[in-house]
């Protein structure tokens, strides 16, 4: 079986951004554990995190399905992978898109390029699962960012997804997300089906990130 995923979005905040960021990522790149870890950071971010912490993997926040060219403001996928984005999230519930531009960005990406689909229920999942991305992710909208994990508030939409997605497409891997604070959230969501967990402020506002980190891969 593969390794379950611990993937943390740095967002926007501020314990997330610019030096803040490089040290998250260290942080993150300093835990031992046989799990993957994975940092979602701002396109800002990406250079100068693949330079201090080469043995993280970094993903894109976001990337937009277009070339070289008149496109001001869009984040280019080739500009990204050249920076050290290994992958992408596409479709968080902060920024949504519609299904042709995940499409379109996907025919853009090379094969080993990862896409992780964020999808706020199984019917979004289930869509997005047609398109064959490496990840999708389930995270109610309402749960983002609050106190009670996806694992406790609702833990029938992650069994859900998971049946949903493999029936369409059995190779891709399913995350879950929302509300996922510390070890037993991860235990549970990979005792559900998931392969691993997307979150954020669980470790960016943590008083003590490296302890979270340390706490969520303690129990896999």
């Amino acid at each position: 079986m593969a390794e379950p995923l611990i993937v943390v979005n740095f967002k926007t905040y501020a314990t997330a951004m610019g030096i803040q960021a490089e040290n998250l990522a260290s942080m993150m790149a300093s835990v031992t554990t046989s799990a993957r870890m994975v940092g979602v950071v701002s396109a800002f971010d990406l250079a100068t995190i693949n330079q201090s912490s080469p043995n993280l993997e970094i993903w894109s926040q976001h990337l937009d399905p277009v070339g070289m060219g008149s496109f001001t403001g869009w984040l280019q996928p080739d500009n990204a992978i050249e920076r050290g984005a290994k992958g992408t999230v596409i479709n968080h519930a902060e920024h949504k898109v519609s299904l042709n531009h995940v499409e379109e960005l996907m025919k853009q990406l090379p094969e080993e390029f990862q896409i992780c689909a964020c999808a706020a229920d199984v019917e979004e999942a289930k869509a997005l699962a047609a398109l064959s991305p490496t990840f999708i992710a389930v995270e109610p909208p309402e749960l983002i960012g609050g106190d009670i994990s996806v694992t406790t508030a609702d833990p029938d939409i992650i069994k859900s997804t998971v049946d949903a997605v493999k029936s369409v497409n059995e190779n891709i891997r399913v995350l879950c997300g929302a509300g996922v604070k510390n070890g037993s959230d991860v235990k549970m969501a990979l005792s559900l089906g998931a392969e691993g967990v997307l979150l954020a402020s669980g470790v960016t506002k943590a008083e003590d990130p490296f302890e979270i980190l340390n706490d969520l891969v303690s129990k896999i």
